[in-house]
């Protein structure tokens, strides 16, 4: 596929180039850890549209006889997008006016895959618009109160609930309960939901597995293809436990050669581990990568009762060591962080240098 096709938002890319090259920029944090301070239940992730056990907008037809009559949508936080966007848009502004300068739309289970846990299959390009409008929507409204700092919206793509690579019966380890098509299809669907929307950029992250993020940038790719006019694209994988290593069995080098072909404008590391834990993985991508590196990592190891302890004071004194140590582009939080975190590292790493790498926009063009 041609990798010489114009930027879809020159203005934004030229914004965003410069950016980097100035300064770290600061993403921002969990989406779910905020969600959950609001104490949503069912009702409201039904809204008046699922009130009833079935989408009125979709199915009108079935009338309490829909496909997902009855079946419970408390902690599909992605239908919050259409049932409660106020919620989701606070969010966003809470982290921007922390300090991000990057905010990821609420798209992680946006996909025909994870939404078929609900039942809501057919809400894919839906969800991914409206997450991708959201982000634009906050992002805007701070950006014109604070001129000379854009805010840009990153569109996630997230690592579905499967995997491609590996069978989830040990007792058959030729089994895949997913295939690189039907992921790539999916994919697909988000991706124009994400470039419709108004995304800047879009991301892959949380990648456990090599093959599911594959298919996705194949699908990202058919989309810039088919229109004519490319996004920036930034990859995100996560290493799972201490063995170094993602789900897939990559290190964080093996990682970067297997989606270097895609020319990323960036390449880093999310979730799963604390920033101490990260850091030689983040270490190793910064040593190899011609690309910008970003790390957005948990607060801290999950604690016994699965919440995170670290504070943002903690969490920030450990990445500005990144950040002076010249490993970073890109940092942000994932699982257990807030704007409290996001606005400690932002001011954790003010002022330092971004790690300088060999153009990676112009290799992503």
């Amino acid at each position: 596929m041609s990798r010489s096709l114009p930027w879809l938002h020159p203005e934004r890319v030229a914004l965003l180039e410069q950016a980097l090259r100035e300064r770290i920029l600061v993403i921002d944090g969990a989406m779910g850890t905020m969600i959950q301070r609001h104490g949503l239940d069912e009702a409201d992730y039904r809204g008046e549209r699922f009130a009833e056990g079935y989408d009125r907008q979709h199915h009108p037809q079935h009338e309490g006889h829909g496909p997902h009559c009855g079946h419970d949508l408390k902690g599909n936080n992605d239908l919050l997008l259409l049932t409660r966007p106020e919620v989701i848009e606070g969010i966003h502004r809470a982290y921007l006016e922390a300090g991000a300068d990057l905010v990821e739309t609420n798209t992680f289970n946006a996909t025909a895959i994870s939404q078929a846990d609900y039942h809501l299959e057919h809400l894919v390009y839906e969800l991914n618009r409206a997450g991708a409008a959201l982000a634009r929507k906050a992002c805007d409204a701070v950006e014109a109160a604070t001129p000379g700092k854009p805010r840009f919206v990153i569109g996630v793509l997230g690592p579905t609930s499967r995997t491609a690579s590996i069978s989830p019966d040990v007792n058959d380890p030729g089994f895949r309960n997913t295939s690189f098509d039907e992921l790539r299809a999916t994919y697909r669907e988000a991706v124009e939901g994400l470039v419709d929307g108004g995304a800047d950029t879009l991301m892959v992250e949380t990648i456990f597995d090599t093959l599911n993020a594959k298919a996705a940038l194949f699908a990202i790719e058919e989309v810039f293809e088919a229109r004519g006019a490319r996004l920036p694209v930034m990859i995100s994988g996560t290493i799972t436990d201490a063995s170094g290593r993602t789900l897939s069995g990559q290190t964080a080098e093996a990682f970067h050669t297997s989606l270097a072909h895609a020319r990323p404008l960036s390449i880093g590391l999310n979730c799963a581990l604390g920033a101490r834990d990260l850091r030689p993985h983040i270490e190793a991508l910064a040593r190899v990568s011609p690309y910008y590196v970003s790390a957005h990592p948990n607060a801290g190891l999950p604690n016994a009762f699965g919440g995170y302890d670290e504070t943002p004071e903690e969490m920030a004194e450990v990445l500005r060591g990144f950040a002076r140590d010249g490993l970073l582009n890109l940092v942000g939080g994932c699982c257990g962080t807030s704007p409290d975190h996001i606005r400690a590292i932002a001011e954790a790493v003010r002022g330092l240098p971004p790690r300088v790498p060999a153009g990676a926009l112009e290799q992503a063009a």
